[in-house]
This record gives structure tokens, C-alpha cells and sequence, in this order.
């Protein structure tokens, strides 16, 4: 995307949003992918209505609206930098061997 395109872009776009919510033994997921919407580093996606609760072992799938809240040029830059840390703090996460007695 061109720099005039990000400062001439709208601000907040409507879009459709596919969801697929598992809670059963298998899987507990909760995704919610935008259709023909490129989410870029800063945005703030909302969905406009939520689904109804999900039971256990049920799964649920569907589309709703979202609402795309565009960052601008510099929250952009702020994300992609201020991510790496939060990347390299992942690292630190290991498991140990548990004895046995």
C-alpha cells in the first residue's frame, strides 16, 4: 500500500467476518477471520453482534459483521516494533523434565 493510500485510506471499514467456535474435548477455539479485509499491524477489529455461548462439546460455525478500526503510520510503526519483545518473550517459555519418585 502506497503512503498516500494509508493517509487517504477510511478510517473504519465494514466487512463480514467467518467464526468458528469449538468447545468440546478435542478443541477450544475461537477464530474469527475477516473476508476480503487485510488486517494490518495496529487495527482494532470488533464484531458488531456477539454469538450466542457455545456449550460443551459443541461446535458452531458462521458469519457475522465486523467492524475494521485503522491504525495509522505511526501506531503501525509502533506495533511492528514493540512486537518483537513481545516475540522474544515467548522464548523464555520451556518445560523441565518432571521426576518420577
Amino acid at each position: 500500500m502506497s503512503v498516500l493510500a494509508r493517509w487517504t485510506a477510511p478510517r473504519r471499514i465494514e466487512a463480514t467476518c467467518a467464526l468458528d467456535i469449538e468447545r468440546s474435548f478435542d478443541s477450544f477455539h475461537a477464530y474469527a477471520v475477516p473476508v476480503d479485509v487485510e488486517i494490518n499491524p495496529g487495527d482494532v477489529v470488533r464484531l458488531q453482534q456477539a454469538p450466542a455461548p457455545v456449550g460443551p462439546g459443541e461446535h458452531m460455525t458462521g458469519e457475522c459483521r465486523i467492524t475494521v478500526q485503522r491504525a495509522g503510520p505511526i501506531m503501525q510503526a509502533w506495533t511492528r516494533a514493540i512486537s518483537v519483545f513481545f516475540l522474544t518473550s515467548l522464548y523464555e517459555v520451556g518445560f523441565e523434565a518432571k521426576e518420577i519418585p
